[in-house]
């Protein structure tokens, strides 16, 4: 088993009627409705999905764009691209900003009616004249062609978007149903690399609806309680893989 992942764990996991509460992440409301079974797995029985590696020039240019945003923040001033994208915002000022966006504490809810403690990073949130907070989520990408939120997967991009939304509601701040997304698309076009990628960034507004959340949190609370692993999602791969190597394994044990 390697440092980098450990098949099963045995803190973190549910206990039917637990009185205390229980934390769930956004990522891991997200892989409930990505697949319940692979939620169960991870929470229940502490065996959780192997995690892809991570991608280290994503997370420079998610700390340089949180660099660059920051310093906007402290002037009060808006970004270049708000100007250029016809945004009446500025960098939201608060002395928790930097809480919201570490991954160990981020900004939470006690959901009391499950007794489960939501929490999500977020990557920055922006502030309009009217006081609605915009919450913004950073991604880069390379790829040709117009970038764009209407990929089958990106519908994790938007209930992430959706989940972040209702912590700040939940939270009692006035948040607007129009969140952005800050695309970094590297360039693959240019005459030569010259020891440098080049970016073209664009700012793509979405309209959240957060009204699913509760329900959400309720199955959520509801599957880890039972005693009964979900079935399979039909597109899961990790459910399929797991399938099909068990049954491939079993057939060739039998044979011996």
């Amino acid at each position: 088993m390697s440092d980098y992942y450990k098949a099963k764990r045995e803190d973190r996991r549910y206990s039917p009627g637990q009185p205390g509460v229980f934390k769930v992440s956004r990522s891991k409301i997200g892989l409930f409705m990505e697949c319940p079974r692979c939620f169960y797995m991870d929470c229940r029985l502490g065996v959780s999905r192997p995690p892809g590696f991570p991608f280290t020039l994503n997370s420079a240019v998610d700390k340089l764009l949180k660099k660059e945003f920051d310093l906007h923040r402290v002037a009060e001033t808006a970004h270049p691209l708000m100007e250029e994208y016809g945004i009446e915002a500025v960098p939201f000022q608060d002395k928790r900003i930097d809480e919201w966006r570490d991954t160990r504490r981020g900004i939470q809810h006690l959901h009391e009616p499950t007794n489960l403690l939501i929490m999500g990073a977020i990557d920055d949130v922006w502030v309009n004249p009217k006081g609605e907070l915009h919450i913004v989520d950073y991604k880069a990408t390379s790829k040709n062609g117009e970038i764009t939120l209407d990929a089958p997967w990106q519908i994790g991009y938007k209930r992430q978007m959706e989940v972040y939304q209702w912590l700040f509601r939940k939270n009692e701040f006035k948040v607007s149903d129009t969140g952005y997304f800050v695309y970094c698309n590297g360039k693959t076009d240019t005459e030569a690399f010259d020891k440098k990628i080049e970016f073209e960034v664009s700012v793509i507004p979405y309209v959240g609806d957060d009204k699913w959340v509760e329900g959400a949190l309720a199955d959520i609370k509801e599957c880890l309680e039972k005693d009964v692993i979900p079935e399979m999602a039909p597109d899961c791969d990790y459910c399929s893989y797991r399938k099909t190597a068990a049954h491939e394994t079993y057939k060739f044990m039998k044979k011996k």
